[in-house]
């Protein structure tokens, strides 16, 4: 969600920032603008609504000079996306990007207006622009002015200040929001994370949470939430995984889609150790319960693995959205554990359960993909789902790898818990390990999904069934076609059927049914059957057994590898993904980058 970029360089900035941005498109935006101070130290800027190729236009009839300035790709919060409200924000002397949400911008906006100062934009970021600049007018020198700003906002954010007359001085400051630091020589960035920063240094500095630092060309000083100077450790980047291209396909999600097979097997190599698994910190023989927390996709890979944690080990698991979990206030084991599913490990409402979580439960474990972000650094236990970057908004590898993840935690705990022995252990971890090989046959799926495309695309519901690990797996499918081709679709247990969903079947209604012939399948089959009869219309996803199984009537079937046992979700889930993509393609929607929608949600 936004994006932030800052740069104190040695070269002209504009085109630098606006490269950074598109880094940063991922993220997820509506419009997009760059602020400099160019050499005789005058601060300007400009803004574009849509695409940064409208910024970038922009910047070429009304060109910024300066090797100083801050970038962003804004997400809409408050109030529509125009060019008035695009970042930055200028009032006075002072630009500032922001990432996140004030608060109490009202509280702090009627006071500004009894001073006679009449914000220009609606949006809660000028009111920081706006306190900074009137603090410089009582003769605050801008450093300082920054801080007494700070400490006047309430809620999450992390912002970059630039100053009139100021070409070499950035603030910078995070509460809630990621925010990084890049070390150059004479040179200094700031940025959301490492993609961004890549291309200028692999020297990364993450600051913590309340922190605010002020940068020259000369280097940094960070001071932490009580304005002590704080020394934090630099991390190096790895520039290759930072690399963003399609590698030949259509949209990234295509490609991540058909990275699935090797970050599957990046997963099992690092956690599995020939018949052991390599997770030394984790013994769950005396965990009394679970608790699976996250938000939308990572949600849905929560609610599989209850599946498996409750069908394998034993251990009673709640599955929880992170939104609500923290204002329940639920009551916790102290034998318990808490896991925490996040693809950037910063989004905000996990991170919030996280905090609630932490002093009721025995531990915290954080599975992300960013293994510096802010879950990974505050759980007890960090476990990387190394799915590398995701560009595509809708979750493809980042979900397969939680999934992959959570199944060797499930595995663990069923042997540390007596539930299986060495013998089962070794089948489990070999179970596993066919996984990356299924997985790789599972994508020759994706030319009969885009021949059902048309079909689908012309549909205004589509439901999705499936019973027992496979229901969050139909979740996750409704989810992925909501995403990215704006069709109303809806996953329900197919046991469900009879309770409500069936009054909204007829011959114009797709219903996909997830079904591998396993021990709940007639059941499945029965369901369809009462679809079938009301004139649905069944596209039934199943292993070639469960095809021929299934009769005559349905509409078309896709045919699944046989394989993958307790853990075939992880392959159930590609035909979810070529579905809803073939679709959007088809529809002709922005695949990469849905309308509203939002890669890292870094807000409430």
């Amino acid at each position: 969600m936004c994006g932030i970029i800052g740069i104190l360089g040695k070269h002209q900035v504009s085109p630098q920032l606006v490269e950074a941005l598109k880094r940063l498109e991922y993220r997820g935006y509506d419009s997009a603008g760059v602020a400099t101070v160019d050499g005789a130290g005058q601060l300007d800027r400009r803004r574009a609504v849509g695409k940064l190729v409208n910024l970038s236009d922009r910047l070429v009839h009304e060109p910024l000079e300066g090797q100083s300035g801050i970038g962003h790709t804004r997400w809409a919060t408050h109030g529509p996306a125009t060019e008035t409200n695009a970042h930055p924000h200028k009032r006075g002397p002072v630009a500032v990007v922001h990432n996140g949400i004030i608060e109490n911008f009202r509280e702090l906006r009627a006071e500004l207006a009894a001073a006679g100062l009449v914000p220009e934009s609606d949006t809660d970021t000028e009111t920081v622009a706006m306190l900074t600049a009137q603090a410089m007018a009582d003769g605050i020198g801008p450093v300082e002015a920054a801080r007494a700003t700070l400490g006047r906002l309430h809620g999450a954010f992390a912002l970059a200040f630039l100053f009139d007359g100021h070409p070499d001085l950035m603030v910078i400051a995070r509460k809630g929001s990621p925010l990084a630091i890049g070390h150059g020589e004479g040179e200094m960035f700031a940025g959301s994370d490492a993609i961004a920063l890549a291309p200028f240094t692999h020297r990364i500095t993450y600051l913590e949470d309340g922190d605010h630092a002020v940068l020259t060309r000369a280097g940094v000083e960070i001071f932490d939430k009580d304005g002590r100077r704080a020394n934090r450790d630099m991390a190096r980047i790895d520039v290759g995984a930072t690399t963003i291209d399609k590698a030949g396909h259509r949209h990234f999600m295509a490609k991540e889609i058909a990275e699935q097979p090797v970050v599957l097997g990046d997963v099992f190599s690092h956690y599995l150790q020939g018949e052991t698994i390599n997770l030394p910190d984790l013994d769950f023989s005396t965990v009394d319960r679970l608790s699976l927390v996250g938000c939308g996709t990572a949600h849905y890979a929560g609610h599989v693995a209850k599946y498996w944690f409750e069908t394998l080990a034993g251990l009673p698991c709640d599955i929880e959205v992170a939104s609500e979990f923290r204002y329940r206030e639920p009551p916790l084991s102290p034998q318990g554990w808490a896991v925490f599913i996040s693809q950037s490990g910063e989004t905000a409402d996990t991170l919030a359960a996280l905090h609630y979580a932490r002093d009721h439960v025995a531990r915290t474990i954080g599975v992300v993909n960013v293994p510096t972000s802010a879950i990974a650094r505050e759980a007890d236990v960090a476990l990387p789902t190394l799915a590398g970057v995701e560009v595509g908004v809708a979750s493809s590898k980042a979900f397969v790898c939680q999934l992959a993840v959570l199944a060797v935690m499930a595995v663990k705990a069923a042997h540390d818990r007596g539930r299986i022995d060495d013998a089962g252990l070794r089948r489990h971890i070999a179970d596993l390990r066919m996984l990356p090989g299924l997985l790789n046959q599972t994508l020759a799926i994706s030319d009969p999904c885009r021949v059902l495309a048309d079909w689908l695309a012309e549909a205004q519901d589509i439901l999705y069934l499936g019973r027992g690990a496979m229901y969050p797996v139909a979740l996750e499918g409704a989810l992925k076609m909501k995403e990215l081709s704006y069709i109303h679709a809806e996953g329900y247990a197919s046991g469900e059927l009879k309770h409500g969903p069936i009054a909204l079947i007829d011959r114009n209604v797709p219903v996909v049914v997830v079904a591998p012939r396993d021990g709940l399948f007639d059941k499945t089959v029965s369901n369809m059957q009462e679809v079938m009869a009301r004139h649905g219309q069944v596209l039934l996803i199943s292993d070639a057994a469960g095809i021929e199984a299934a009769g005559q009537g349905i509409r078309a079937g896709l045919t699944m590898p046989a394989g993958g046992g307790a853990f075939a979700p992880i392959l159930y889930a590609v035909p979810m993904q070529y579905l809803a993509y073939h679709t959007a393609v088809a529809k002709g929607t922005d695949v990469d980058q849905p309308r509203n929608l939002a890669k890292s949600v870094t807000v409430e």
